[in-house]
């Protein structure tokens, strides 16, 4: 079978956002709001949320802080992912990965081309794992979250997918 099996048992995990903008404030931060809510909506917990700037160490510090919190499963940004040269978010993530998602990269821009075609060429987006933590790069734009989550990261998240979802992984992320 493939999809959720409603017959399972629904897992919630924690999910830290980190909006990465130099143009959004938390009054206007709608990439941001719209992944808290579908989060939440999707029964799983909010576990923390920050806006930085577009900087490399400040990125790093806000990640790093939520790779060390117990209270973190998932990270999840958005923003910063272009081609520009104030764009840094992955040069900022991708050094933390221990194992990098290529996968989701691949998934992430057929069903972003679907939504604006070749335009997908200019994100960036990745995935990767870091001591146990799975995070998420996505472009800043309203659409471009939705996708994300909606027909990506939701379904991977969701601990009745099928025939495998990233929750079942959890806890073997760290063996040896």
């Amino acid at each position: 079978m493939h999809g959720i099996n409603e017959e399972l048992e629904f897992r919630p995990v924690r999910v830290a956002v980190l909006t990465v903008s130099d143009t959004r404030t938390s009054a206007n931060d709608t990439s941001g709001d719209i992944l808290a809510q579908r989060i939440e909506a999707a029964g799983h917990q909010l576990a923390a949320r920050d806006l930085v700037r577009d900087d490399i160490e400040t990125i790093q510090n806000v990640v790093t802080r939520w790779i060390d919190d117990p209270e973190v499963d998932v990270i999840i940004s958005t923003g910063g992912t272009g081609l520009t040269g104030r764009d840094v978010t992955v040069e900022a993530v991708r050094p933390l990965f221990e194992k990098e998602i290529e996968g989701f990269s691949v998934i992430f821009h057929q069903v972003s081309f679907q939504s604006v075609g070749l335009s997908t060429l200019q994100s960036r987006a990745c995935g990767g794992v870091v001591r146990g933590k799975f995070i998420f790069c996505l472009p800043g734009s309203n659409g471009a979250v939705k996708d994300g989550w909606d027909k990506v990261i939701s379904f991977q998240l969701d601990s009745r997918h099928k025939p495998c979802n990233l929750v079942e992984l959890m806890p073997r992320l760290t063996e040896k």
